[in-house]
């Protein structure tokens, strides 16, 4: 039976991959935000365990842990991120310090405090990032910094963490029918149509296969974009 360490589990991709994996017997330790939000997510998957640690605030996610992560991780999977458009000569610099805190600060410490109990089970690090870690367009300054920044950050980990087994794996979607997307619908002032948009099952397919790709194998990016 593997452990997975999953953020953003509350909606979208993350929930989705949460149910696949309870599903098929794993066990799920989640980060909530707050002791309201890990209640709501014990109820949407019953049976994880969730730990409470404000992404906002990367500087207090050890403190907030308090040395409660499993001693084996199979893997650590970043879901949770944040955004918020605007062009450059209009952009709160707020919103820019949030995005990178939650985006990148974020899940870099988290996966530092994970690292020991990665590598006793030799476990994976994905990434899911965001075609906008690829190419940056207008509006999206901020956002895009974020993922490009967390791209670098996998790149290295990868790099550093290979003797020790740990695999890291980016994933960059393209729009995904989720809350966030409906999000930048309306922050784009567009009507939304989730039919338009990747399911968020397909992208958690996409990270079960890097998860369960034999370990003489690696997938260090993948790119899923809309089929329709």
């Amino acid at each position: 039976m593997a452990t997975h360490l999953i953020t953003g589990a509350g909606s979208g991709i993350g929930l989705t991959l949460g149910h696949r994996l309870l599903d098929r017997g794993d066990d799920l330790v989640l980060v909530a935000r707050s002791a309201e939000r890990a209640d709501e997510l014990e109820e949407l998957l019953p049976g994880s365990r969730v730990l409470v640690a404000d992404l906002d605030r990367p500087s207090g996610i050890e403190a907030a842990l308090g040395g409660r992560l499993p001693e084996r991780l199979d893997s650590l999977v970043h879901v949770a991120g944040v955004v918020d458009l605007g062009n450059v000569a209009d952009l709160p610099v707020g919103l820019l310090e949030r995005q990178l805190a939650v985006n990148v600060a974020a899940p870099t410490e988290l996966t530092r405090l994970a690292l020991p109990a990665l590598r006793a089970a030799r476990g994976a690090v994905v990434f899911v990032n965001s075609g906008a870690g690829l190419h940056a367009n207008p509006g999206w300054s901020a956002y895009a910094a974020s993922k490009h920044a967390l791209r670098a950050v996998a790149d290295s980990l990868r790099a550093e963490e290979s003797p020790n087994g740990v695999r890291v794996t980016s994933i960059y979607p393209g729009r995904t029918a989720t809350p966030m997307q409906a999000r930048v619908h309306e922050q784009e002032g567009k009507d939304y149509d989730p039919a338009k948009y990747i399911d968020p099952d397909t992208v958690a397919s996409t990270i079960l296969t890097a998860l369960d790709l034999p370990s003489d194998g690696l997938i260090t990016d993948l790119s899923v974009r809309p089929g329709v």
